[in-house]
């Protein structure tokens, strides 16, 4: 017969549950904490006083109560006091942030990444050189208590391997252990999927807050998908969960994808097929081309209009398959999709409506996503922190060690 778990695990789970209220609401009081927790009052105020006597909360004051009598304490996190570093390594740029419990930016950095300068070894010293600019200026006696890194590919969950980033030429690239070696902060670098993480993001803090089941599509150069489902991300067996980019739409006279495939989402509706549909400049690519040419269609440029159009076809019709399969109640659309999304959205709900099972799109939200060009940091920052979440002291103790 299997034990049950000892006092000492019950604890040690309660201090996370009530550190990741606080993270994620940014505010909360005791009240609410016993009443969400199934506790009472005395053990959620030894539980505050701990998680206070290390530095990760605080009680105070709210800030705004509105009425009458003398208001009860909320407890805040610190979030000047423990951070984590969080990268994210996109295909034309590099940006990492010191962000602080309760998702608060404390710091930021981003550089450009030019072709011919996209190898793992150089994004790693140039993101090891942010990362000590970045401590260098944080408030002396806070502690960094973790680091996590988004990349635009297949990435091993388990060990951070990169199994495939076509756009920056990585295969089978040990990027988790490759970094956490080159910081050296006795801390493993976690590497997630962007669009996972940007899921993660928008269903934390973003768009998705108030919906368990969603489907985030994320276009950066390709297509990227993040599903949430029951509130939990799907990562699949081995990370590689939620590929909808490579989802194949048009087998017989699709386009050739960078996978090696033909006809995947990606190639039928990413940037490239937008822009080349839309007779741009090739070499004119990135975010502020998707921009301006979803712009040019605002106003009333031809080709651009009719571009969209086609995209947007194509994007209902992948939309409409992920209805049929996940039946979610949110569909958000972030990076440069979210411009695209503004500019087609007629034609990708006619997609939907005339591909997607009645029933299964009753409820479906289609939405932007709200974090915009931070969703991928602060979805990063989110697996950062979820050690300490699960076991605030025990992770102390070994960024103290």
């Amino acid at each position: 017969m299997k034990a049950g778990p000892s006092q000492e695990e019950i604890r040690q789970h309660n201090l996370g549950t009530v550190l990741r209220h606080v993270h994620t609401d940014g505010s909360v009081s005791r009240a609410v904490l016993a009443e969400r927790m199934g506790l009472n009052r005395s053990t959620i105020l030894g539980l505050v006083n701990e998680l206070a006597s290390v530095g990760l909360v605080r009680e105070e004051l709210p800030r705004d109560t509105g009425r009458a009598g003398r208001p009860s304490l909320v407890v805040r996190p610190e979030s000047d006091q423990a951070y984590v570093l969080a990268f994210d390594v996109g295909v034309d740029r590099l940006s990492a942030a010191r962000i602080g419990l309760g998702g608060v930016f404390l710091d930021r950095r981003e550089a450009r990444l030019r072709p011919g300068h996209r190898d793992a070894g150089h994004v790693t010293e140039v993101l090891t050189g942010f990362a000590h600019q970045m401590m260098d200026t944080a408030r002396r006696g806070t502690v960094c208590v973790g680091v996590a890194a988004a990349v635009r590919g297949m990435v091993r969950r388990p060990d951070g391997i990169v199994r495939a980033a076509p756009y920056i030429d990585w295969k089978d690239e040990e990027f988790g252990e490759r970094l956490t070696r080159r910081l050296d902060l006795s801390l493993p670098v976690s590497v997630g999927n962007e669009a996972s993480l940007g899921a993660l993001a928008e269903h934390v803090r973003g768009a998705g807050t108030d919906c368990q089941d969603l489907v985030y599509l994320h276009g950066d150069i390709g297509i990227g998908g993040g599903v949430i489902t029951g509130g939990q991300l799907l990562d699949g067996d081995s990370g590689y969960g939620g590929e909808i980019g490579h989802m194949v739409v048009n087998p017989r006279a699709g386009r050739p994808c960078g996978c090696g495939g033909r006809g995947c989402l990606e190639a039928e509706a990413g940037e490239r097929a937008l822009l080349e549909a839309a007779q741009r400049d090739p070499s004119a690519t990135g975010r502020e081309a998707v921009r301006a040419l979803v712009e040019a269609a605002d106003r009333g440029d031809f080709s651009a209009r009719a571009a969209l159009h086609d995209i947007g076809d194509w994007l209902g019709l992948g939309v409409a398959n992920l209805v049929n399969i996940l039946n979610p109640r949110t569909v958000l659309f972030g990076g440069t999709l979210r411009e695209v999304f503004l500019g087609s959205a007629a034609q990708i709900r006619s997609r939907i409506n005339s591909h997607a099972l009645a029933a299964s799109r009753e409820n479906l939200r289609l939405r932007v996503g709200e974090l915009g060009d931070n969703a991928i940091l602060i979805g990063a920052a989110e697996l950062a922190f979820s050690t300490i979440l699960a076991n605030p002291m025990e992770a102390l103790a070994r960024t103290s060690t």
